[in-house]
């Protein structure tokens, strides 16, 4: 079972492909830390605007470092929101 994850809860984008429960295939990382530094936390609308831009990217390198096709893909576990 190849499953697809994907976690956009604060200020990363992340998304990783996970083979069997236990292999992790490919495992990447979009960081904001450098947008929200000058207002000393996380700005939530600013969090927003950057998961937008990211996720795409993000979830397609995922697939590609994996070296699987999208269709084999057969589950995808995502963040509901924040903790």
């Amino acid at each position: 079972m190849i499953v697809l994850g994907i976690e956009s809860s604060c200020d990363e984008t992340a998304a990783a492909v996970v083979r069997d429960g236990r292999q992790v295939c490919s495992s990447v990382v979009a960081s904001q830390v450098a947008v929200h530094h000058p207002y000393g936390g996380v700005v939530p609308e600013l969090a927003s605007r950057k998961h937008i831009e990211a996720i795409v990217p993000v979830v397609d390198q995922a697939i590609g470092e994996a070296g699987v096709d999208a269709g084999a893909i057969d589950g995808v576990a995502v963040t509901q929101g924040p903790a």
